[in-house]
Order: C-alpha cells, then structure tokens, then sequence
C-alpha cells in the first residue's frame, strides 16, 4: 500500500493501520491513515485500486479529522474466525475457513463466549515471548453464529465474532483453539473460565490457523 500511494501522490508516505495481522490472515475493514499537506489528486482510492494487487481493494478514501491516526484512536476492534464443521472439505473454504471434522458441542461453545463477556486477564492466550506489558483486554461481545448444512457448505459453518478494545498478538486464535477443545470435549467450560484469570500461556490450547481469521471492522 506504501508503494502505491507513493506512486500515485509522488511523495513518500508514513501509513498507519488499525490493526496488524499475521502472515496469512485476511480482512474485510482494515483502516489506515497518512499525513498529506495538499489533498490528493482525483479519486484517490479508485486510483490506488488501479495499481494494487488484485489481493487488496480500497473500499473508500476520505480525509479526516486533523491528527487522526487510524490505530491510536480506534475504541474498538470487531474480529470473526470461521469454522467450517464437516467430515467433507469445501475446496472454495480451502484457506478462508478452518476445516474441522471433530465433534463441536454448542452448548459449550456459548458458554465460553458468555465468559468472556467484561474485562479479563488474557495472558494465557497469547505467546509467553511478547512485547504485551498489560494483559487486561475488555470484551464488549462476542459470540458463535452458525449457518446451518445447505447447498452452500456441506456442514455447519461456525463463526466466531469478537469486539473488545483492543487485541494482544494470536489472542484472536488462541481463543477459538481453546474453545474448540472444549466443544469436542477435550477441556471442560469451567477449565476455560479459569483461563480468564490470567493463567499461564500453557495452560491454554493451541493456536487456531490464521487462515480462517478476520478483521471485521474498526470503530471510532
């Protein structure tokens, strides 16, 4: 994105996004912001589509507030991790979705999502090497959607959204791996709700692939 907005304006640019995200996870309402003395020539995002990689499109460019920056002033972050549950893979899931075959028990995966509801102590869902020097996140919803067996995926496509204020680095991923332990039986809900309370990273289960991980939108 630096590159093509440098191409375009023919200055150099010092771009900040809402949200960083690993190698491999995707996003629908990534926002990001950069200093520009005059305004931009024409319409800037048509233009940038025109250069970028046909794995990103600008939705929208608009100029903000004076002093905006899109990561220092977002109140909160909205993330959905899909699931596909099915003994058959979906080619056109094949890296947008998690391939599960395992048992998911509902019932406990909406009691997780109940507990995470407020402010916890995440240290137990991200690496133990991190540069995180709080671990306290708020949580202002988060919940399973599913979409039932149909023409369209071969069995329940489960949706896991979160917003909270802000995200500690594989949080996201740590969660859904350890809630999917305890849908198939492998951890049970009180062993989850425990893990709110600041456990150790290795008490909590695996990370989830980044693959089936997206940033939904940013709130201002």
């Amino acid at each position: 994105m630096n590159a093509a907005l440098e191409r375009i304006l023919g200055t150099p640019v010092s771009l900040t996004v809402a949200g960083r995200t690993d190698a491999g996870v995707h996003s629908w309402g990534q926002v990001a912001s950069f200093d520009l003395e005059a305004a931009p020539p024409g319409d800037l995002a048509h233009r940038l589509n025109a250069v970028l990689p046909t794995e990103i499109s600008v939705i929208d460019a608009a100029e903000a507030p004076a002093g905006f920056d899109a990561r220092r002033d977002a109140r909160s972050r909205t993330y959905c991790y899909r699931v596909l549950a099915s003994r058959v893979r979906h080619p056109l899931e094949a890296g947008r979705a998690l391939w599960w075959q395992r048992r998911v028990e509902r019932k406990s995966l909406d009691r997780c999502t109940a507990a995470l509801a407020g402010t916890h102590d995440f240290t137990a869902f991200t690496p133990t090497q991190t540069e995180h020097v709080r671990f306290e996140r708020e949580v202002v919803r988060a919940e399973w959607q599913v979409h039932p067996p149909g023409e369209q995926f071969p069995g329940e496509l489960l949706e896991f959204w979160i917003e909270a204020d802000a995200f500690m680095r594989h949080m996201v991923r740590v969660l859904v791996g350890t809630m999917l332990e305890v849908a198939n039986g492998d951890r049970s809900a009180e062993d989850f709700e425990d893990l709110l309370r600041g456990a150790p990273r290795e008490r909590a289960g695996e990370t989830a692939p980044p693959h089936g991980l997206y940033l939904a939108s940013v709130s201002y």
